[in-house]
């Protein structure tokens, strides 16, 4: 039994008997020691039960208290768990977008290597074959430069000579 149902009721019997007449009071014979004592150890009975139910519901609150407590611990773990889950989820997901961004661009930079390595060679080879051809060129000018003044020393030559015997052949006439 709840003390606070019990204490109006005890409240209401001793109301009762103050609101009874006072020649009711005096036409019934003073209670016998008795049935006061009777009366007293059913009232202490009653105030010890109601402590006991006091103490079990202190403990029943402190048990529901530690319950929350409990629950809101394992509800902030579990958050807790499930936000290092998602930390660790996100970092792993801008390690490999990192990861496949450097990957990408080392592609594209050893393509843009290939590709310039490719075209150095060719200009290199462009360039060789330019040295060579303008080499070549510069050679047959020369070649032909030195030929031609080759021709026009042996005509000179032959001229020379030709006149020469022109002269000879007057003298001896």
């Amino acid at each position: 039994m709840d003390q606070r149902e019990q204490t109006p009721k005890v409240r209401g019997q001793a109301e009762q008997q103050a609101a009874k007449p006072v020649e009711e009071v005096q036409e019934r014979p003073a209670a016998s020691l008795s049935e006061i004592l009777s009366r007293a150890e059913k009232a202490y009975a009653a105030y010890t039960e109601a402590q006991k139910e006091v103490a079990k519901a202190y403990r029943l609150s402190e048990l529901e208290a530690e319950k929350a407590y409990k629950e809101s611990e394992q509800q902030a773990k579990s958050v807790r768990d499930g936000s290092l889950r998602q930390a660790l989820k996100v970092f792993d997901e801008a390690v490999d977008k990192t990861t496949g961004a450097r990957d990408e661009a080392i592609a594209r930079a050893e393509l843009a290597y290939k590709g310039a390595k490719e075209q150095a060679e060719k200009a290199c080879r462009d360039s060789e074959l330019q040295t060579k051809s303008a080499y070549n060129e510069s050679v047959r000018q020369v070649l032909k430069a030195y030929e031609d003044s080759v021709a026009r020393a042996w005509k000179k030559r032959e001229g020379t000579i030709e006149q020469a015997w022109k002269i000879y052949a007057k003298e001896g006439e």
